[in-house]
């Protein structure tokens, strides 16, 4: 049985350190929710792609094609009298609004209808901070805005009972900062409940004449009922101070602002909103009653609050006019009640890190023919999608990105007024979104017969947010073989198709051309051109070694369009540990070369690239953990680890969740928070972790023990240096990975990095090369290097060795990477 599995059958009132998604995940089983329906959206994501996936025989769990899709068949659920939650990121809400709206209007008897909404208000990798509750009050939905993981967890158990009770649809607005984070949650008792026995189906319809009796039914009863509710609820938690100064607040903000109480002003007010819609504004004007200097309004996205409580007349300071600001952080909240960060630690040089393709993408040779045909004039506009071909922006071989699946549209519009821009431009989308409603612009370009050229770039999996199943994999959701076939649905649709093989440049080259060239008679072509996703491809086919003759090497650097590969000081390529040898396909940098210098390393074809012959001490089996008493360890310990994204860097959250867990911080706190989504890519990435007396998965300013910078120059990352307390330590990797297209010169050198780290207590570490030498040539160990020197500095040093180990072979027991981080582990030790 799996963890996931066992977590969704265990006894209730076991406590589990949880991602905010799994939490609510392993909620949804708990509550007897009979059905979760959904489309990939970080953050939203792994509630069904990581959690519910691992339990098919305990809940009914599926993708659907795009979230309006979703939303019908959650709708379907509810008419059946079953309780159903569908999951989406915020602009999903939009592409399913007609649907939402609609079915919210429905007062009768039904299952449940709950809509898990996960915001991105930052944005991490959302194209828009659009508040969804202007439009959310309109439809007069209730909103529910959990405030920490245990409520993640009990969620689906609270909303699933004001929908039935209220026949409502219900939102659960989850900050994207609670659903990629990690908490401390006790399981929630087991529900059952039986199906809703249903009513006439005749009455569930939007006519005319049955929707203004339900409108004016929610007005007179709903609302009023609703309203009642949510100033009695026990949601709604008010933190008594001196009565001096006041904040209201609402989600994962309230655990900001209990970080800034108790560090900085332990006499603070707090009113904490459960529901953001309807407000409780009788208990919001109780609250200002009693305090007698100013009201703080503490809110994510715009500012819902605050106007609501303007327009009672209430005297509140929230955002003013020209702030920016949408989502909240410790460091911005401690500015706005007055506690500004010292300026002398506001630390800046950080190069720009913008998120890429994986090193081996098989959209790279693609990328690299439309930025030439745009740099010579071949190709004059490039309209883009949303997902891993967004990415493309950054090598120049996209212009425009509005929406999933409108490539195509805005290609149709922009041809329909500019007609001799037929053979000029090109749209561009990916597999999974020409599936979500690009279909439907093929469709809409082939019946108005616009000339011109669509891509799709078919990876096979929904790539972008982690490679789950869409119409276009070959296979669906529960493991069968899909019975659609996107080239076939595409002619079916009446367009002319020619398929090119992703790793094949002069293919992909000589097609573009001759679309481009039909173009000027009239005929729309799609061009489907396939390469699986790297990260769906089997581990047997990585491996492949290049290697560069020096002397016909011409140190042009026209290879240089990978992650994979450094340029050295003689501007000739070098091979790093994230290549992949593109798979086992046609190498990308290999068709680069002019002078055919690249090669494949014959020697090196069997042999795999994550292993060289070297003998490593043999891990022990079993770990005897010592008696730890509380008074034996620090109140509190807190971190920050900086990286880039494919380091690696979730390691350390799994690593050191598990060692305060053994540890005993069970019994207080444990709390860890990540950046997801783009930052995945080789963005730049932040990971927290705090055990002990902490609140917040986010750091306030000058409260971390240590932080670590796994890439050197991501230590000068604004906002990162300002989390250290006095006394901290910096723990520094060696390791430089230059961003695509930024020469080495723009890169800062050692004397400058140190230059501004002066003042701080820094420790530079070559954990990379450590890895490597113990026989990683991957390098994915040096996390476990980087952790071995943690463990022995101060304070964490107060921890054992042996619940550090314990810890490090419970997140990965096979045996052979147990051995390999062992052995990290303890030459990290030896560094410090």
């Amino acid at each position: 049985m799996n963890d996931f599995k066992r977590m969704c059958l265990d006894e209730p009132g076991k406590t589990k350190v949880l991602q905010g998604n799994i939490a609510f995940a392993a909620g949804c089983v708990r509550s007897g929710i009979h059905s979760v329906d959904g489309y990939p959206g970080t953050p939203s994501t792994e509630v069904i792609d990581k959690g519910l996936s691992q339990a098919l025989d305990l809940i009914d769990a599926n993708w659907s094609v795009n979230e309006a899709v979703s939303a019908g068949v959650g709708h379907g659920h509810s008419l059946a009298g079953r309780d159903c939650v569908v999951t989406m990121k915020i602009p999903g809400l939009f592409q399913a609004a007609d649907v939402v709206t609609s079915a919210s209007q429905f007062t009768r008897n039904r299952g449940a209808l709950i809509y898990y909404l996960a915001s991105d208000f930052v944005p991490n990798s959302t194209q828009h901070v659009i508040d969804p509750r202007y439009l959310l009050k309109s439809c007069f939905i209730p909103v529910f805005e959990p405030r920490n993981h245990q409520e993640m967890h009990e969620a689906p158990s609270i909303a699933v009972n004001i929908g039935r009770d209220f026949n409502t649809s219900v939102v659960i607005l989850a900050n994207g900062t609670l659903c990629h984070s990690e908490g401390l949650i006790s399981l929630m008792e087991k529900q059952y409940r039986d199906p809703v026995p249903m009513d006439d189906l005749r009455e569930y319809n939007c006519l005319p004449s049955l929707a203004r009796p339900s409108y004016d039914a929610i007005l007179a009863e709903r609302m009023p009922a609703l309203k009642e509710m949510v100033e009695a609820s026990p949601l709604n938690h008010w933190k008594k101070g001196s009565g001096k100064r006041g904040v209201i607040t609402h989600g994962v903000n309230t655990l900001y602002i209990e970080e800034y109480r108790d560090r900085f002003e332990p006499d603070l007010d707090i009113l904490s909103l459960g529901f953001t819609n309807p407000l409780p504004m009788d208990l919001i004007k109780q609250f200002c009653s009693n305090i007698t200097g100013d009201i703080h309004i503490v809110e994510d996205g715009y500012r819902f609050i605050q106007s609501a409580c303007l327009e009672t007349g209430l005297d509140v300071m929230g955002k003013p006019d020209s702030s920016t600001i949408t989502e909240w952080t410790p460091q911005s909240i401690a500015g706005f009640l007055g506690q500004a960060v010292d300026p002398s630690r506001i630390e800046s040089g950080a190069v720009p890190r913008p998120p890429l393709i994986c090193a081996g993408c098989p959209y790279a040779l693609f990328a690299e023919v439309v930025s030439k045909m745009k740099r010579r004039g071949d190709l004059e506009a490039i309209f883009g999608d949303i997902g891993c071909n967004s990415l493309l922006y950054f090598l120049q071989a996209m212009d425009t990105g509005v929406a999933m699946g409108a490539s195509e549209s805005k290609r149709t519009g922009y041809v329909a007024s500019r007609p001799g821009m037929a053979d000029k431009c090109i749209s561009v989308l990916g597999d999974s979104t020409e599936c979500h409603s690009g279909m439907d612009a093929t469709r809409n370009a082939v019946y108005r017969n616009s000339p011109g050229v669509k891509v799709v770039l078919d990876n096979e999996w929904t790539a972008m947010t982690g490679g789950q199943n869409s119409p276009a994999s070959p296979v669906n959701f529960h493991g069968s073989p899909n019975k659609f076939d996107l080239v076939s649905a595409i002619r079916g649709e009446g367009a002319s198709v020619v398929e090119v093989d992703a790793y094949h440049r002069k293919s992909i080259r000589t097609e573009l051309k001759k679309a481009l060239k039909n173009a000027r008679g009239g005929i729309f072509t799609v061009i489907v051109i396939k390469g699986t996703c790297i990260r769906r491809v089997p581990k047997p086919l990585f491996g492949r070694i290049l290697t560069c003759d020096k002397d016909l090497c011409k140190a042009c650097a026209t290879c240089n369009i990978c992650s994979g590969l450094d340029m050295d000081d003689n501007n000739q390529p070098v091979w790093n540990n994230l290549c992949s040898g593109c798979v086992s396909q046609n190498p990308a940098c290999l068709q680069m070369c002019p002078t055919g210098a690249i090669r494949i390393d014959q020697h090196a074809v069997d042999a795999p690239v994550h292993k060289t012959p070297v003998s490593l001490e043999a891990a022990p089996e079993s770990i005897e953990i010592p008696t730890v008493y509380p008074d034996d360890l620090p109140e509190r310990l807190s971190l920050a680890i900086r990286g880039v994204g494919g380091q690696g860097n979730l390691f350390f959250g799994k690593a050191l969740a598990q060692m305060a867990f053994l540890a005993g911080y069970g019994n207080t706190n444990i709390i860890k928070g990540e950046t997801h989504g783009m930052a995945q890519m080789g963005g730049p990435v932040i990971s927290t972790f705090g055990c002990g007396k902490v609140f917040s998965p986010l750091l306030t300013p000058g409260s971390a023990d240590c932080l670590i910078a796994m890439e050197k120059s991501e230590v000068l990352r604004p906002g990162f240096l300002s989390c250290l307390r006095p006394g901290g330590i910096v723990l520094l990797a060696q390791t430089r990975m230059i961003p695509q297209g930024l020469a080495p010169s723009q890169y800062p050198g050692d004397d400058e990095i140190l230059r501004r780290l002066d003042g701080f207590e820094t420790i530079g570490l070559d954990v990379l090369n450590t890895a490597i030498r113990l026989g990683d040539m991957t390098g994915k160990s040096a996390n476990a290097v980087m952790l071995g020197a943690l463990s022995a500095l101060p304070p964490f040093n107060r921890i054992p060795r042996e619940i550090w180990l314990c810890a490090l072979k419970n997140i990965s027991p096979k045996p052979e990477i147990w051995r390999s981080n062992h052995a990290a582990f303890n030459a990290g030790i030896d560094l410090v």
